[in-house]
């Protein structure tokens, strides 16, 4: 029978955004008292669960209302509240950068350093605070997180699947990065490797800025290899998409990372290792003898459609929502 759902969220300044059900404008989430009473009353006579993402107020910001302020108003109602993080919103930048290497917080790297700190100080405040079910949705944020439950990102294979495989034409393979954040993703690792290699003519480079979601698929079907980020030590929506449409995709994981997933999921994550030392050395291998990261590539496609898509993520949510796995 299935369990319904309703999205809510405000706009994006960036065109990654995601299609949502309801997207509500800045000045409208700020100040709409009118907004503000419709939302409640929908959400508190209609719902039995809700899933709070990054810490942002389910009925608008106005007058410094919080998000605790709502989950215990929904919590009064009987409705059941979970907590959802996806990244920089609990990521606590300090950490990050004594324990990885290539680390984007490192002192002076990434301007946002401080703000992203303070952010996620007020949300692990949040957590401790609430005592509410808490997920994240990339393995890396359970060292931030160690109470929380993965709940993998969800991709639409179909819609990323491409026609070929990687290598399938004539000339230099095609590598693609699309950064959703630049001094993140260690973009300036990556440009002079992707420029030297393409100017010695080893590679074709397409360095993707402002396209919107919708057009990725075809960026990454007209790609051989995709280079997600050297900084983070994560994977994400972006690897989990390359992989859906069959691309050799390569990455810098953690071994927390590897090690999670190959216990949690039975199976190697399908990405090729790279770090900002070893990524000339590793595309020179992939152009000189691809079979085997062909291999890899397929592999990528497996994985996602048995992890990422959507099956495992309402397993997880099937405890929270009380229903049976069958039902979400």
């Amino acid at each position: 029978m299935g369990v319904g759902a309703v999205s809510m969220s405000g706009p994006r300044a960036t065109g990654f955004a995601f299609e949502v059900d309801q997207r509500v404008p800045f000045y409208v989430y700020r100040w709409s008292t009118g907004w503000r009473r419709a939302q409640l009353s929908a959400v508190l006579d209609n719902y039995t669960h809700v899933i709070v993402e990054s810490g942002t107020p389910l009925f608008g910001d106005a007058l410094g209302r919080s998000a605790a302020d709502d989950i215990r108003l929904c919590q009064r109602r009987g409705l059941g509240v979970a907590l959802l993080f996806h990244g920089s919103d609990i990521r606590l930048p300090s950490r990050h950068a004594e324990r990885v290497a290539w680390s984007p917080f490192v002192a002076g790297l990434d301007s946002s350093t401080t703000v992203l700190e303070a952010r996620a100080l007020v949300n692990a405040t949040l957590v401790e605070k609430l005592k509410v079910p808490v997920f994240v949705s990339t393995p890396d944020l359970l060292v931030d997180l160690p109470e929380a439950q993965w709940l993998p990102v969800v991709v639409e294979v179909a819609a990323w699947r491409a026609p070929t495989q990687p290598f399938a034409h004539d000339g230099p393979p095609v590598v693609a990065h699309a950064p959703s954040r630049a001094s993140l993703k260690g973009s300036d690792l990556i440009d002079p490797v992707l420029e030297a290699l393409e100017n010695e003519g080893l590679v074709r480079y397409r360095r993707i800025q402002g396209v919107a979601s919708r057009d990725m698929p075809d960026v990454y079907r007209n790609a051989d290899i995709v280079i997600d980020q050297l900084r983070l030590g994560i994977y994400g929506v972006a690897a989990c998409e390359a992989m859906a449409a069959g691309r050799i995709v390569v990455s810098h994981v953690s071994e927390q990372v590897r090690e999670y997933v190959a216990r949690a999921m039975g199976a190697d994550l399908p990405v090729v290792e790279a770090t900002a030392d070893s990524l000339e050395s590793v595309l020179r291998d992939i152009v000189a003898a691809p079979a085997p990261y062909l291999e890899t590539a397929a592999a990528g496609i497996r994985f996602v459609e048995a992890v990422h898509d959507g099956r495992v993520s309402a397993q997880v949510l099937g405890w929270f929502l009380g229903a049976p796995p069958a039902d979400v």
